[in-house]
C-alpha cells in the first residue's frame, strides 16, 4: 500500500472511481450487442468488463482492503444511473433520441440492476480474495486468483438476473451459452493480456497520482 499525501489520495480516488464508472457503463451497453465467434454466442461486453477487475486489484494494491470497498460503493450509484441512461439512449446500437428517456425500458433497467448486484458481490469477493493472498504469495498469484473467482461470481449473477426469462427472446434463450463464453473470454483477456501488464499499469497509475500532486505543489 502506498503512503500518500491528502492531495494524492484525492487524485487517486478521482481516477479510480472514474475508471470504475466508465468501465461499468460501457460494459452494460456493450453486453446488449451480441455476436458470434467460432460459432459461439457472446457479447462485446466480454472484452471490456475485465478492466473492472484490473481497477479493483490496483485499488487494493494502492489503498488497501477497506478503502477499496469504499471506492466501490462510491462508484456503484453513478455507474447504475449512467448505465441506464446510455442503454436507453443507444438501445440496440442506435441512438433513440431524448424522448426515449420518457418511458421506462424494462430490459435496460434489468440489465442495470443485474450489473449493480453482480458488481457489488463480485467486486467485494474479488477484494476479499485479493487481500487474503497478496501478502502471502508472489505478486501474480493474487490478481490471478481474484480474477478467476470474481469473474465467475459476477458472470453467473449478472446473466442470471439480467436475462433469465427476459423480454429479449434471443438473450433469454442463449444466456447460459453466452455467459459461459463470456466467462471464458474474460479469463483469456485478463490472464493473457492484463496479468503481464499488471506491474506496468500499477507503475503508471502510481506515477499519475504522484505527478499530479507535484504539479499542484508548484502552482
Amino acid at each position: 500500500m502506498l503512503m500518500l499525501t491528502p492531495a494524492q489520495i484525492k487524485r487517486a480516488l478521482l481516477l479510480l472511481i472514474s475508471f470504475h464508472i466508465l468501465i461499468i457503463s460501457a460494459s452494460n451497453y456493450l453486453v446488449q450487442l451480441p455476436f458470434q465467434i467460432f460459432g459461439f454466442h457472446t457479447t462485446w461486453g466480454a472484452f471490456s468488463f475485465p478492466f473492472v477487475y484490473l481497477a479493483t486489484d490496483l485499488t487494493v494494491r494502492i489503498f488497501g482492503k477497506e478503502p477499496a470497498r469504499r471506492i466501490i460503493f462510491m462508484a456503484m450509484l453513478p455507474a447504475l444511473v449512467l448505465s441506464y441512461l446510455i442503454g436507453v439512449l443507444f438501445h440496440d446500437g442506435a441512438f433513440q433520441g431524448a424522448a426515449s428517456l420518457a418511458e421506462i425500458n424494462n430490459l435496460v433497467l434489468r440489465i442495470s440492476f443485474a450489473s449493480f448486484a453482480a458488481y457489488c458481490f463480485g467486486q467485494l469477493m474479488d477484494i476479499k480474495v485479493f487481500a487474503a493472498i497478496r501478502e502471502r504469495c508472489a505478486w501474480w498469484v493474487a490478481p490471478t486468483a481474484s480474477t478467476v473467482v470474481g469473474n465467475l461470481i459476477d458472470t453467473l449473477l449478472f446473466f442470471g438476473i439480467a436475462f433469465y426469462h427476459s423480454d429479449n427472446p434471443f438473450m433469454a434463450q442463449h444466456w447460459p451459452e453466452i455467459a459461459s463464453v463470456d466467462y471464458g473470454f474474460k479469463l483469456l483477456i485478463s490472464l493473457c493480456l492484463f496479468l503481464p501488464a499488471y506491474g506496468v499499469l500499477l507503475k503508471v497509475l502510481q506515477e499519475m497520482i504522484l505527478r499530479g500532486s507535484a504539479k499542484s505543489a508548484l502552482c
